[in-house]
């Protein structure tokens, strides 16, 4: 409960994860039929770039402002950098959006939001934030028990994002479980499972047990502006995304190399792997 993303947003974990929703909302969106999305761990929903918890860290000058001033984005990054582009109407860099911000600019009137928010502060902020979203419902509960409560969605297709921030042990084991509870009430929902990679061990364990899960579709999609050998630093992030869209993780292996060297030239890199038995 202490952890407060607004020191944080923007980032370049962020722009990983949110260009990475962009591309899974544009899948969506292809279709007529309505989605549902449920955001586990929603934070405030949108982020002001000139707050005193931004300026405070300023991590997203190595984060979204490399992205947006880099060359040659390809296509697969056009879906944030378009809602970034949305929410910045005059061209400079002030809001940055969280994920129900990302996928409440893409998505369409009949579509809808579910989004969990424990932090009391935060929650009440996102609540006033939505207000006038006919689309979104806010949550003030863990996340995790929404994932019991609230699916299957009445829509029957759509998205769920478990972005926790790992501020206590034991959250790789929560996610399985979490994720486990959610395909057995859901066994065709899209999952996304984002984790911060520091030492690479419990990494591994986490895409092992998943694998071990049985899983019909899944892949990890990582992204390291770090070499990855110190264990006490945020050497980069990934997303373990179940039941993918189709062709995500090509648009990944699109999407990866370019962000690796616009936020970290000559030392970023990135891998996708799949997560499912032979």
């Amino acid at each position: 409960m202490n952890y407060r993303h607004a020191y944080h947003a923007g980032n370049f974990a962020d722009v990983h994860k949110h260009a990475t929703l962009g591309l899974m909302i544009e899948h969506l969106t292809r279709k007529e039929a309505a989605f549902a999305y449920l955001d586990t761990h929603a934070g405030l929903g949108l982020y002001d770039l000139t707050s005193v918890q931004a300026e405070k860290t300023g991590e997203w000058q190595a984060g979204i402002a490399r992205v947006m001033a880099a060359p040659n984005p390809p296509p697969s990054a056009a879906p944030l950098l378009r809602v970034v582009r949305t929410l910045n109407p005059d061209g400079a860099l002030r809001f940055y959006p969280g994920s129900p911000a990302v996928v409440a600019t893409l998505s369409r009137p009949q579509d809808r939001l579910t989004l969990c928010e424990l932090h009391p502060e935060d929650a009440a902020d996102l609540r006033r934030r939505f207000a006038a979203d006919a689309r979104a419902g806010v949550h003030h509960r863990d996340g995790y028990d929404g994932i019991k409560a609230l699916v299957p969605p009445p829509e029957r297709r759509g998205l769920v994002l478990v972005d926790p921030p790992f501020e206590k042990p034991g959250e790789f084991e929560r996610m399985r479980r979490g994720l486990a509870q959610g395909l057995k009430r859901w066994s065709t929902g899209i999952y996304a499972l984002w984790y911060p990679i520091k030492d690479r061990e419990p990494v591994a364990r986490f895409h092992a047990d998943l694998s071990m899960m049985g899983l019909k579709s899944a892949f990890a999609a990582e992204l390291m502006i770090k070499p990855g050998d110190n264990p006490q630093t945020l050497n980069g992030c990934g997303l373990v995304v179940v039941n993918p869209p189709w062709q995500l993780d090509i648009a990944m292996a699109e999407l990866l190399p370019w962000l690796a060297e616009a936020l970290a030239p000559g030392i970023g890199s990135w891998r996708v792997e799949p997560l499912t038995l032979p």
